[in-house]
């Protein structure tokens, strides 16, 4: 006996359920409901990117600190500290987004982001502050878990490519405010700079509160909810959101889902559709994640290294150059990123990861041989970064997309975890190691590698993409629950 669940939604025996809920929320046109959802979740790039930047601006204060003395090594060593705590937190917190759902885990990583950050304020040695970068790291990286896959299933279809791009993107926003930030911090005449770069780790913990209050509103992912076996939940979910509407078509047309609602993936089943049914769109995320984490981490977090070793640009002057290579970075998703949508996933990511390549190896020659100066390098950056950007976060858009629903939070954490393992931890390392020659040539080196990995992960997006452009996520990837 099968029994209606309000207008949308059929139950039938054994944990099956019908349900219409993931065409409801793709037809949706554009809403205050889908710029919220915005605004919460990009507010926490906003901070990943104040908290990275300050981080990477503070390099200079952080060597000439009395209490630290750090060396380039030891920079290198506390940004590979916080990617690999980057790493363990997308895998554990990402696994736990899959089975409590996508909403308590926005929360809990909260927690832990705010409590590292603000006790990284409090260190007094090379061990404290990379302890405390590293626990900083996995609440990030829970975060990108839960925040990815909550885009992918509460906006609709059509925009979603776009919408990922700009969140992804807003961590330039923040970067820029911390670039800015750091030349009030770490001005002499204004702030002692070894009080500076500690009032810069305590101003971004306490700016994290914000975020509670932005997401008390955002819903649970109705798609996370029907797959659990609360229907009832997600069909009234979905029905708040459709009452912000004046007018929507009839819903007694829309295609249905039919599914056996499930509380867990084992990882065994995981591992076994990664490497068994979709192994060719797990070798796609894998080489277009470990690409753009290298050449993403080994630049940004040795930038500031760049331009004191090299170009003797004082510390506290640092934020002037990294103000317009953050907007490179953040107008590179917003000017470009629909196209991800129009023209379509495969080329655009094959002509933003390739240019990118391209244009780094140009670079990093003038660079070698002494051609450019730092306003010219940084304007090599800002361009470099305007593509650079928005392969990056169609790296997260592809990953988040490709695989099904019951395993995507999980699915996002471990191919985060493979990239920024492979090239995020190693990239920083390699490059403060590289910069402490005093080489040119042996830092053109490293830059001519990450070129290098970014053409190989365009040719790749080519062969092998997926055109996941404007289709349901259920149509990009069939539930592991579904029923014929």
């Amino acid at each position: 006996m099968v029994e209606e669940v309000q207008h949308s939604t059929l139950r039938g025996a054994a944990g099956i359920v019908e349900t219409d809920i993931p065409a409801r929320l793709d037809r949706l046109p554009w809403g205050r409901f889908h710029s919220l959802v915005v605004a919460a979740l990009g507010i926490t790039w906003v901070l990943d990117g104040l908290e990275v930047t300050l981080a990477g601006s503070l390099a200079g204060a952080l060597k000439q600190s009395p209490t630290l003395q750090f060396t380039n090594t030891d920079i290198g060593i506390a940004a590979s500290a916080y990617l690999a705590g980057a790493v363990l937190g997308a895998l554990f917190f990402g696994w736990l987004t899959d089975r409590l759902g996508r909403k308590k885990l926005f929360f809990m990583t909260l927690v832990v982001y705010l409590t590292a950050t603000a006790a990284t304020a409090l260190s007094w040695n090379i061990a404290t502050f990379a302890l405390f970068r590293f626990i900083t790291g996995a609440g990030i990286g829970g975060e990108y878990a839960a925040i990815n896959s909550t885009i992918q299933e509460l906006i609709p279809a059509r925009m979603r490519g776009w919408t990922d791009l700009v969140i992804n993107g807003s961590f330039w926003v923040g970067a820029a405010i911390g670039a800015a930030g750091s030349l009030v911090l770490l001005d002499p005449d204004i702030i002692d700079p070894d009080h500076g770069w500690r009032l810069a780790f305590l101003i971004g913990a306490a700016l994290t509160l914000v975020i509670f209050f932005m997401r008390m509103w955002l819903p649970e992912s109705p798609r996370w909810l029907m797959t659990h076996g609360h229907i009832e939940a997600a069909d009234r979910v979905v029905a708040s959101i459709e009452a912000g509407f004046a007018r929507l078509p009839p819903t007694h047309d829309l295609p249905r889902v039919r599914l056996r609602t499930r509380r867990s993936t084992p990882l065994i089943e995981v591992a076994r559709i990664l490497i068994g049914r979709y192994r060719q769109r797990t070798w796609v995320g894998l080489t277009l994640m470990a690409a753009q984490a290298f050449f993403y981490n080994a630049i940004f977090f040795t930038y500031a290294l760049i331009l004191t070793d090299f170009y003797g640009v004082p510390a506290d002057h640092v934020g002037w150059y990294l103000l317009p290579f953050a907007a490179g970075n953040f107008l590179g998703p917003v000017l470009i990123g629909r196209l991800f949508d129009t023209i379509g996933r495969r080329v655009m990511i094959t002509f933003t990861y390739t240019i990118s390549g391209i244009l780094l190896a140009a670079t990093g020659y003038l660079f070698m041989e002494d051609l450019i100066g730092a306003e010219t390098q940084t304007l090599c950056w800002m361009v470099i970064f305007f593509f650079a950007s928005a392969a990056a976060s169609s790296a997260y858009l592809t990953v988040s997309e490709i695989f099904p629903l019951e395993m995507r939070a999980l699915a996002i954490a471990l191919f985060y975890a493979f990239g920024t393992g492979v090239g995020g931890i190693v990239g920083p390392w390699l490059f403060g190691a590289l910069i402490d020659t005093g080489s040119r040539v042996s830092v053109f080196w490293g830059y001519l590698l990450g070129a290098m990995l970014m053409v190989i992960g365009g040719f790749v997006a080519w062969r092998w993409g997926v055109a996941a452009e404007r289709k349901p996520l259920e149509h990009v990837a069939r539930p592991l629950t579904f029923i014929d």
